[in-house]
């Protein structure tokens, strides 16, 4: 039998997980999905230094996304654990503790596919999100490599939010199963891709890399605006270690002028 967990607002997940075993460690499931809050800041990064989830390292007390991604991959059973859960695209390819932490999950071939979603789809945000798929154990035919797919023009536009129809859901499934183009135009929107591909582009998940972005008509202020974001969030990572290491080097850091953005 298949069973399932996902966070809940009436608790902790990252402080205190509701799911513990016997011995007190986090119980494990077949399938675990979630749609955790985006970029939590206070998340409880000060317990997590000898926390047996963070594997792969501390996520930034600033952003608690690979913190809940760390809980639900640890929850995963052995052998016939899955994972699904949203996350935003800063989590493809942010650096610093968030850049480890993505290297430790596909060098440990835990990442199945990261599949683009479309932009305005959800009350609370109108920047497009992920979904990420992990899995215990991967199909023999998927080892080794991570399977992108762009669903980013998949929607209905509504007048305040997007939509994305049964049959666009329908489609995605099929292409996240089968790693296929739905449309058969010659693997445009779906790309199985090796785990060297990724190394060589130093574990950067951003979906732009892999495969073709869709259609320009399709982009809007949603998608320029997060493309905006992540850029801006990419400069000012770059920019926390290069002044680091000014700092631990010795130099000066008084003759420059750093950004307060």
């Amino acid at each position: 039998m298949r069973s399932k967990t996902s966070t809940s607002s009436g608790g902790d997940t990252l402080r205190k997980p509701a799911f513990k075993d016997t011995a007190g460690a986090v119980r494990t499931f077949d399938a675990v999905i979630a749609n955790p809050p985006f970029s939590l800041t206070n998340w409880g990064a000060e317990l997590w230094a000898t926390d047996p989830r963070a594997k792969f390292g501390v996520p930034p007390a600033k952003n608690g996304d690979f913190a809940f991604v760390q809980h639900m991959v640890s929850s995963m059973n052995p052998g016939t654990g899955r994972v699904g859960v949203v996350m935003p695209h800063g989590v493809l390819f942010r650096g610093g503790a968030e850049a480890k932490i993505r290297q430790g999950l596909i060098e440990k071939d835990l990442l199945e596919a990261v599949v683009g979603l479309p932009p305005n789809l959800f009350y609370s945000t109108s920047i497009p999100a992920c979904l990420l798929i992990f899995r215990e154990q991967k199909p023999v035919e998927r080892r080794n490599q991570v399977l992108f797919i762009d669903g980013s023009a998949r929607f209905d536009k509504g007048k305040n939010q997007n939509v994305m129809s049964e049959g666009d859901v329908n489609t995605l499934v099929e292409a996240y199963r089968t790693g296929e183009d739905p449309d058969g135009e010659g693997g445009a929107e779906v790309r199985l891709v090796s785990f060297e591909e990724i190394e060589s582009n130093s574990f950067d998940l951003n979906i732009g890399r892999y495969i073709k972005v869709t259609a320009e008509e399709t982009a809007d202020l949603g998608t320029a605006l997060v493309a905006y974001a992540d850029a801006r969030q990419h400069r000012m990572d770059t920019e926390t270690v290069m002044f680091e290491r000014f700092a631990a080097a010795g130099i000066d850091l008084s003759m420059f002028e750093v950004s307060s953005e």
